[in-house]
């Protein structure tokens, strides 16, 4: 067993001594991330969101992917804000801005959804999407 691992550490091991330079650069974007990064993961909890409220039934999962979807956008705002900072924008505190308007309006509707939620649960008991049907004829 020890003849099998022997050859495949010495790769390594030349593979590792080749790519310093690669594996110092990973280092600094993993300790300095970069804007596309940072766009990248508020685009992946977007899609996750918007899949929820396409997908589930459960209101409070709805609600959720909600909020998911506003903590997508004030990643974004921030990241930019962070970027134009950088770069000597003097507009930089936009993106902060909006972000503190998205969470006071997520707080906002989660407490109405919060009540929307109990007061149909009171009289529907139930809290599916499908069976809530009081606004028909």
């Amino acid at each position: 067993m020890s003849s099998f691992l022997t050859p495949g550490c010495l790769l390594l091991q030349q593979v590792g001594e080749a790519s310093g330079e690669r594996l110092d650069l990973v280092k600094q974007g993993i300790l300095h991330p970069d804007l596309s990064k940072f766009l990248v993961i508020g685009a992946l909890l977007f899609i996750i969101g918007v899949a929820g409220v396409l997908v589930r039934r459960n209101i409070i999962v709805i609600f959720m992917s909600i909020e998911l979807i506003m903590n997508a956008a004030n990643l974004n705002f921030i990241a930019f804000s962070r970027y134009l900072q950088d770069i000597g924008n003097i507009n930089a505190v936009a993106g902060q801005v909006f972000t503190v308007f998205i969470i006071v309006v997520a707080a906002a509707e989660a407490a109405i959804g919060l009540g929307i939620v109990i007061a149909l649960y009171r009289n529907k008991e139930t809290i599916w999407v499908d069976e809530i049907d009081i606004l028909k004829w």
